[in-house]
């Protein structure tokens, strides 16, 4: 049987509420490696244990758990008896090849009842190492460090592990309906509340039949990558173009993208409504284009009856730009495409519409209608990972 030992970080601060993300973030570990052979994950104290049978599989392994959120690290691990002249004969068979001139030894132990302190494990099997390799020990910038997790009666050593995607598990957190643009910013907005442990209902609008689907390819690509972070995903793709006709021949020019949104936002609501969404994710950022200034986005945030939610509000479009390079979605997000927010734009959009202005301009529209018109068309996309 071949070892991984993962831990989680925020998780450990949570009290009275950590066995409950625990559960929870052992059952998606789980969902994340089905299919890889006989696999078992199961908490133990402070950390989780993934039992394989198969340990070839860990090219495909490594990935699925950098993907997991709630993970802070994680290490391939060799088990051994957690007698300390067994533990350091094991180990110094395990370093003995490995090229290293300095080193150092961290132990953990989750029973305090083991007759050795962590310090005195420390030196104990430092003093072996150094016997058997000639190396050296440095505390502050070793080559290479050796951590021991001592468990009972039995131990688990490794030399190198793997940074986790950290935050909460998802699922913790309920459902978000987040707007997905096809551009760089939504994805980026909707993995961070992903990383909060929110579940993700992705909603594209599409300016079909006035445009090619290329923005609804798009906007499928980036939820099915999306979707390896919380394995089952729903993609709503809203047919927006007819919708926009309707505003440009009812509504003043300068108000358009502004009433382009307040519509979005309504149909977005009723999908998340059907989801038991909590909350609306956009990917705005604050100033970044015209319908994103203080004031539209206040006009945009009137027509929500639940919570709004704006993760990158604060970001500046080459942070985004380099979350987005990092979790794998700029790639696809830069491809061309035909984006209904560009669809009838006007070449001044209004920058701090008033919202007397706009409920002016809406009331020369069938809302209601427009958003049950938006409904009857809307096409369904679902997606599982592994």
């Amino acid at each position: 049987m071949h070892y991984v030992i993962a831990h989680y970080h925020e998780l450990a601060l949570k009290g009275r509420n950590r066995p409950i993300l625990v559960d929870r973030l052992v059952r998606n570990i789980r969902e994340g490696l089905r299919g890889i052979g006989r696999c078992h994950v199961e908490s133990l104290a402070g950390r989780i244990r993934i039992s394989l049978d198969d340990p070839s599989r860990w090219s495909t392994i490594k990935p699925r758990l950098e993907a997991t959120f709630g993970l802070a690290n994680f290490a391939p691990a060799h088990h051994v008896s957690s007698d300390i002249d067994t533990m350091s004969a094991a180990i110094c068979e395990t370093v003995q090849g490995l090229p290293f001139h300095t080193f150092r030894v961290t132990t953990k132990r989750a029973d305090k009842s083991y007759p050795l302190t962590s310090i005195e494990v420390d030196r104990h099997v430092g003093a072996a190492v150094v016997e058997r390799t000639g190396a050296h020990v440095s505390l502050g910038h070793p080559e290479m460090t050796v951590f021991i997790e001592i468990l009972g009666t039995s131990a688990y050593y490794y030399c190198e592990r793997f940074p986790g995607a950290g935050g909460l598990p998802v699922g913790m957190s309920g459902k978000v309906a987040c707007l997905l643009s096809g551009g760089i910013d939504s994805p980026v907005a909707a993995w961070r509340m992903m990383k909060r442990g929110c579940r993700a209902v992705f909603i594209h609008f599409h300016g079909h039949p006035f445009v090619t689907r290329a923005s609804a390819d798009k906007a499928e690509e980036l939820a099915r990558h999306l979707t390896r972070n919380q394995y089952h995903s729903r993609l709503y793709l809203v047919p927006f173009g007819d919708i926009q006709r309707q505003i440009v021949l009812s509504a003043p020019a300068p108000l358009r993208v502004v009433l382009y949104r307040r519509l979005m936002v309504r149909i977005a609501e009723e999908i998340g409504r059907e989801n038991k969404c909590w909350a609306l994710v956009t990917g705005d950022s604050l100033g970044q284009v015209a319908s994103q200034t203080a004031g539209n986005l206040t006009v945009v945030d009137e027509a929500a009856t639940i919570p709004f939610l704006r993760p990158l509000i604060g970001m500046d479009k080459v942070e985004i730009t380099e979350q987005a390079q990092k979790i794998g979605t700029y790639e696809t997000s830069i491809e061309p495409d035909q984006d209904c927010c560009r669809l009838f734009t006007p070449p001044n959009p209004a920058t701090q519409a008033r919202l007397e202005d706009v409920r002016r301009a809406e009331s020369m529209l069938d809302v209601h209608g427009l958003v049950k018109q938006a409904l009857e068309k809307v096409e369904l996309k679902e997606f599982a990972f592994p």
